[in-house]
């Protein structure tokens, strides 16, 4: 375990806390929307303000990375021991969009600090969990009285997230050698709650689509010609029906090829977890659960492959009644996929499911948008453990596990890069990311601090002999 003093490391935190804190909101007040062409701007004056922050911690390069749209920011500290590992750290400077009007109490640009609670947009996701490895590094250094960090740290901190990270993985594969490292560390996510502190192991991966189905060659009217002919808003209706089992399972065949099943170990520690299922469904804003039979709620939004109907359209809209068979009818899917799965192998799977189930007189087009791949770490990973020691000496109390039913552009790192991905985040459910009132709740900041502080010792001191 790495020998770096807690006192020594809350000394430090205590001593520069503010100015921290004030650096911090001085980045937020930077609307850096990536969705928003008109602040291009923006996010170019954040990764600028980013890069020269860096500088300042003492990473001796930091550069801005160009890519086909919004920049990213590269920093490196090597740590001058030839067999300290390579640890590469992942975030994002980009933001959602963000106005008083969408129900902030605040100027959503403007930070405040309420009760210990620090509201901007990006609080949260992603600059405050970007921000705090700088105070982490710093507060290594001065405790452990090392002039660089115990291992050789890398920053990319991406511009373009919340827009889909259209440009990540070119950017990653053309600077590949640059980024080369043993492990990435991704603070973009968050821990189960405040008083139950954990660490993300994986995440699902993403790939979505639009079938548009065409029939008569014109809307036709439904007593002269209905069922007669085939109808494409029927039809669309039957996909939808038929994309699951009775037991809720995807019944597109070959759907699960290749998926890696829980673990006894994974069930019986997301069992740990204090899991509140009515509470759930209040955040859900649902009435009641359902899904995949023999799964529980968590295991159904972590761990299990999905299949979901975003919508589905075609014919008459207006009020009132219009008898025809319309021309078109559209189905947009998307589907979460995990460890083991290949989205282009789902992709064909969905495409031979639909050529399959629909009849004559129906033509049809699939378009995908892309894909994101699942990640995983397995629990015995060295680094995974670092990450939990560190984040229990912050805490103070037992790390569990969870995972992210959500996608992210953490696996592209691990596959261009080849390395495991580790998560460390101390954002909580209530930080309402992408809403209005965004917040980080500030000892949890701070605790991310600490844990960073003690991440690189560890490292260091394990992965050689792991």
């Amino acid at each position: 375990m790495s020998t770096t003093p807690d006192s020594a490391v809350r000394a430090y935190l205590t001593r520069h806390r503010e100015t921290f804190l004030e650096d911090l909101a001085e980045w937020l007040r930077i609307p850096s929307v990536s969705a928003d062409p008109e602040r291009a701007g923006d996010v170019r004056r954040s990764a600028e303000w980013l890069a020269a922050k860096l500088t300042d911690t003492g990473f001796p390069t930091t550069e801005i990375w160009e890519t086909g749209g919004l920049p990213a920011v590269f920093a490196e500290w090597p740590s001058g021991d030839p067999s300290a590992p390579t640890v590469l750290v992942y975030g994002h400077h980009d933001v959602q969009p963000a106005a008083r009007e969408d129900g902030w109490h605040t100027d959503p640009f403007a930070p405040q600090t309420i009760d210990g609670k620090l509201y901007a947009r990006g609080a949260a996701d992603d600059k405050g969990q970007v921000f705090f490895h700088t105070l982490g590094v710093r507060a290594h250094l001065a405790a452990t009285g090392r002039t660089a960090p115990a291992v050789n740290l890398k920053l990319l901190i991406e511009g373009e997230e919340e827009s889909g990270s259209p440009n990540f993985p070119a950017l990653i594969e053309k600077h590949a050698d640059r980024l080369a490292c043993d492990a990435v560390i991704v603070s973009d996510t968050g821990m189960w709650s405040k008083d139950t502190p954990t660490v993300c192991t994986g995440m699902r991966g993403l790939t979505d689509c639009q079938i548009d189905l065409y029939g008569p060659d014109q809307d036709i009217h439904s007593g002269s010609f209905g069922g007669a002919v085939p109808n494409p808003a029927t039809e669309a209706a039957r996909l939808a029906a038929a994309l699951h089992d009775a037991d809720r399972r995807v019944a597109v065949p070959g759907f699960y090829d290749g998926m890696i099943e829980l673990t006894d170990q994974e069930r019986e520690l997301f069992a740990e977890l204090p899991f509140d299922e009515a509470e759930w469904l209040r955040t859900a804003h649902s009435h009641a659960t359902l899904g995949e039979a023999g799964s529980t709620t968590l295991e159904r939004i972590w761990a299990r492959p999905t299949a979901e109907v975003n919508g589905i359209g075609g014919g008459y809209q207006g009020p009132g009644g219009k008898t025809i068979v319309p021309a078109s009818a559209q189905l947009k899917l998307s589907f979460r996929l995990v460890a083991g799965q290949n989205a282009a192998a789902v992709q064909q799977s969905v495409r031979d499911w639909v050529a399959a189930r629909l009849p004559a007189g129906i033509r049809h087009e699939i378009s995908f948008w892309g894909a994101t791949r699942p990640c995983l770490t397995p629990l015995d990973h060295p680094a995974l453990q670092s990450v939990v020691r560190a984040m229990g000496r912050a805490f103070g109390q037992k790390i569990r596990f969870t995972r992210e039913g959500g996608s992210g552009p953490a696996a592209d790192l691990q596959d261009v890069l080849g390395v495991p991905v580790l998560f460390l985040g101390i954002s909580i459910p209530s930080d309402g990311w992408h809403a209005p009132n965004e917040k980080v709740e500030l000892d949890l900041l701070m605790k991310g601090v600490e844990t960073a502080a003690h991440l690189w010792g560890d490292l260091a001191e394990t992965w050689p002999t792991a």
